[in-house]
């Protein structure tokens, strides 16, 4: 079973700050155009954006950072892009899991990679491996990843587990094998550069999670874009299929513990024998 409950089976704790926040970092060609300049200029300028988000991350506290840095529709793109991208990533991975290691930073990857380098696949199983133990902050890359994709894998690998099943499965049965089963569900999604939908990006995971959608450009999106991003998510009102009334009923009335109840029990009891 997942470390993490699903929204659609219990309501999940909640606070004032996300716990967990999903980027579809958009808009590097686009900044790259306006400025005369190459695209790859822009997705240069988008890593030292990521290297920002992770610093403000990491000052706030967020424990769960997940970046959509390539989704398996990306091959689409012209080929000398495409290239590009697999070099920077490449570079990154060589660059900077050295930093993560030594400012406690869990490094993970989702996606399909089975079409990546086999030179590729190596060093992001040795980052993974080398920052395996860190808790400061978690930080997922989905590259080569789509949300549909995740779900069939997840189905494929069930099934191979338990190939003779015959009850009916739930989602609950499902939950591990998902390629993010670790994080707990992103309280937050933001998407840059001024395009409003989700693009196959986590669709089993943001069942109920707050949307945020910017016209800034990634290379643009800095620590104070970050903040006010957060400052919506903390005015929103996540009733997770409840009403408002009972949102507050629930703020004024005790939390109901296994230990709560196991007294109250005792409690009846005692009066029954008296």
């Amino acid at each position: 079973m997942s470390a993490h409950p699903s929204s659609t089976v219990v309501v999940p704790q909640t606070s004032e700050m996300p716990r967990h926040i999903a980027i579809i970092m958009d808009g590097n060609g686009r900044w790259a155009k306006q400025r005369f300049l190459p695209r790859i200029a822009g997705h240069r300028r988008g890593i030292e954006t990521v290297r920002a988000t992770i610093k403000t991350c990491i000052q706030r506290e967020i424990g769960y950072l997940t970046l959509f840095a390539f989704s398996s529709e990306n091959w689409r793109r012209p080929e000398d892009e495409v290239v590009f991208l697999m070099e920077l990533f490449v570079r990154a991975l060589e660059q900077e899991v050295a930093k993560l290691h030594e400012n406690g930073i869990c490094f993970k990857v989702v996606g399909d990679m089975s079409a990546f380098a086999p030179a590729l696949v190596a060093l992001i199983r040795d980052a993974e491996q080398l920052t395996a133990r860190n808790t400061r902050l978690v930080l997922t890359v989905a590259a080569n990843y789509g949300g549909r994709w995740d779900v069939m894998q997840a189905i494929n690998r069930l099934r191979k587990a338990h190939p003779h099943a015959n009850e009916e499965l739930t989602e609950l049965d499902l939950a591990p094998y998902l390629s993010m089963h670790y994080a707990p569900e992103p309280d937050l999604f933001v998407r840059t550069g001024g395009e409003s939908r989700i693009s196959n990006f986590l669709l089993w995971q943001l069942a109920y999670t707050e949307l945020y959608f910017t016209d800034t450009l990634w290379p643009d999106f800095d620590a104070a874009a970050l903040d006010f991003a957060i400052g919506a998510y903390r005015r929103r009102e996540r009733r997770f299929g409840q009403t408002g009334d009972q949102l507050q009923e629930n703020v004024s009335r005790p939390r109901v513990t296994p230990s709560t109840v196991l007294e109250t029990s005792r409690r009846l009891l005692h009066k029954q024998n008296v």
